[in-house]
């Protein structure tokens, strides 16, 4: 089977950059892995995607190094099972807020006795004919912390068996702390909540993750955070678009 490379070197403490993809174009997940992204996020939850235009999208990151790996619609056992039986080696659920949250999307992410997916994988031949004898070690689930409810209960959220770690959402969470987006002043306080996160993943074990920006990303490396992505395919491509148009001197 396809080893997922990106749940190994997390497992031994390195940090891992990935980007989204949202516009429904399975070529771009090639493009970005073949760019050397260690893993590309199919967004079902906010990006153009039916359950066939993702197992393409699955496939031709394939074509490269990156793992992948897709943002479910929301914690829903049928969501997550659907997205796993075409190809998905990575499961990130959206606002997770409790420890019964995480329960349920751990069950839903591996076959018994780990959980209790349904078996039926009938779009994963690519990743390798032992694939259901392998898959429950391969896969990878992280759970968003992304709302101060989510933040306060982290160290319940992640002590749940099966989880591997999080991806934090930075919008999201301040939010709901209601913190002005791009406020300058409001940012310490949700610096503060998501270093909390941060301090519960070390102390736990598990991976810390965030969704982060061009702009920030390094910065929130520097603090520790592993499982970190630097936007999506959309804000990639307009930030080239504008930079390139910004250095041209029309005649």
């Amino acid at each position: 089977m396809r080893i997922n490379e990106t749940k190994r070197r997390l497992l031994k403490g390195e940090a891992v950059i990935g980007v989204g993809i949202g516009l429904g174009a399975p070529l771009a997940g090639e493009l970005l892995s073949l760019a050397g992204f260690d893993f590309v996020l199919v967004d079902c939850q906010h990006g153009a995607w039916d359950d066939n235009s993702a197992m393409a999208a699955f496939r031709s990151i394939c074509h490269g190094p990156a793992t992948p790996m897709t943002r479910v619609q929301q914690n829903d056992y049928a969501a997550i099972g659907r997205m796993l039986d075409r190809g998905a080696m990575g499961i990130i659920v959206p606002m997770v807020n409790s420890a019964q949250d995480a329960r349920s999307a751990a069950r839903a992410v591996r076959y018994p006795p780990r959980g209790e997916r349904s078996i039926g994988p009938f779009g994963t031949a690519f990743l390798g004919e032992d694939y259901t004898q392998r898959i429950n070690d391969e896969v990878y689930l992280a759970v968003q912390i992304e709302t101060a409810t989510a933040a306060r209960n982290a160290e319940e959220i992640l002590s749940v068996d099966g989880v591997d770690g999080c991806w934090c959402g930075p919008g999201d969470m301040g939010l709901s702390m209601g913190l002005a987006p791009g406020r300058p002043e409001t940012q310490p306080k949700l610096e503060a909540a998501l270093m909390g996160v941060l301090e519960v993943c070390h102390k736990l074990g598990k991976v810390p993750g965030l969704a982060c920006t061009p702009d920030n990303a390094q910065y929130w490396l520097d603090k520790g955070f592993r499982f970190v992505t630097v936007g999506g395919e959309s804000s990639l491509m307009r930030g080239a678009a504008l930079s390139l148009l910004s250095s041209l001197k029309k005649p």
